[in-house]
């Protein structure tokens, strides 16, 4: 399958090295053809790992993958182009974390909206699921860095593109039954909310090597 991530931080070059390593042809897109940490991935990557702009991954790829932060995410989108996301499944991977001078964290947008619903909104052709937003990169692409049983949660409107999103997950070693669909893309709210409380625990225990885990009765 070919993918075209949008971003390329620490979760964009982290997802692309791990779809690279499962057989996936992966373009890692930026605001310019010649980003240094996108040709310097695509460089040590090997035939399957390309660079290229925002609209190159775009255009790219079958699923697309948004790693920017959540604060540019429109805008990047924008740059990708809606032609170029029409009819494909987006997973949206951002946040709505904005932090201040002082190092307070607050969400923008937060409670009636989200990030993913954002990008729904402007993109309708687009199948936007929200994923992999609620752990560190290294988990993401490696489940057993925790111990035991733990979950991801995904949300979106599309039934398909949920699937499609499942089977990703699973390549990258989550077992089908630990994704827990949440329902509709207004979920991604909570999703997305996770993420202050997220950092307080990461704060407490001092990495990053944790994540939810979710019992109920039977």
């Amino acid at each position: 399958m070919r993918f075209g991530i949008i971003g390329t931080g620490t979760v964009g070059r982290t997802l692309a090295a791990k779809l690279v390593s499962l057989g996936h042809e992966v373009t890692l897109g930026s605001r310019t053809k010649d980003n240094a940490a996108a040709t310097s991935w695509a460089e040590q990557a090997g035939p399957y790992g390309h660079s290229g702009t925002f609209a190159d991954a775009a255009a790219f790829g079958d699923v697309l993958i948004n790693a920017t932060a959540g604060t540019v995410s429109l805008k990047a989108l924008r740059a990708a182009g809606a032609e170029r996301l029409a009819g494909k499944v987006l997973i949206d991977v951002s946040n709505a974390l904005v932090f201040s001078p002082t190092g307070e964290v607050t969400l923008d947008p937060v409670n009636t909206d989200s990030i993913a619903e954002q990008i729904q909104r402007e993109f309708p052709d687009t199948k936007v699921v929200k994923a992999l937003n609620t752990l560190s990169a290294p988990l993401m692409v490696d489940p057993g860095r925790v111990p035991g049983e733990h979950n991801l949660f995904i949300a979106g409107e599309d039934v398909e593109a949920k699937a499609t999103v499942t089977a990703v997950l699973e390549q990258f070693g989550w077992p089908a039954g630990s994704v827990l669909d949440l329902g509709g893309v207004a979920s991604a709210r909570g999703m997305e909310m996770l993420m202050p409380f997220w950092l307080s625990v990461m704060r407490r225990f001092g990495h990053a090597d944790f994540n939810y885990a979710i019992r109920k009765a039977d």
